[in-house]
């Protein structure tokens, strides 16, 4: 598997990104959704990468910078057929050698409380993640999660 920087103008992750909202939008009320849409995963502050299984689309994830010693962790997705496959697990830890990398002091991130989460909750307490409260422009929400991880 390659994981790559992305620009986030090709067809494939359009598409996997469209299934991460509409999951996002059936699992949680709309006022709980804080997945990013194309244009706002192409801000300054946001690095996008894919990971690629030849020419395969395997999954997707980005650090938003906050300040010089904190980002946050956005749009982790693994396309349902590499599921259980370790995709995940690869990106967490290229996200977490590049964060330490650029001197960041601190991961954040956001995931829902719902059971459809909690594949996603284990993953990010395995890598050493805790939870936290609201971070950045996030408010007390009972249908979020919000864990962190000195790095």
């Amino acid at each position: 598997m390659q994981i790559r920087i992305d620009d986030l103008r090709g067809p494939e992750i359009a598409a996997l990104l469209q299934e991460h909202l509409a999951d996002m939008h059936a699992t949680s009320p709309r006022e709980s959704v804080h997945a990013l849409d194309l244009e706002g995963l192409r801000r300054p502050e946001i690095t996008f990468w894919t990971v690629w299984d030849g020419a395969v689309l395997a999954g997707c994830g980005a650090l938003k910078q906050h300040d010089a010693e904190h980002a946050e962790i956005k749009s982790m997705r693994v396309a349902s057929s590499y599921r259980q496959r370790g995709v995940a697990s690869v990106l967490m830890r290229h996200m977490l050698v590049v964060a330490a990398s650029h001197g960041y002091m601190r991961l954040s991130l956001e995931t829902g409380s719902q059971d459809f989460f909690e594949p996603a909750r284990r993953l990010y307490a395995k890598n050493g993640f805790v939870r936290c409260g609201p971070f950045a422009d996030y408010r007390p929400d009972p249908n979020s999660v919000f864990m962190t991880k000195l790095l």
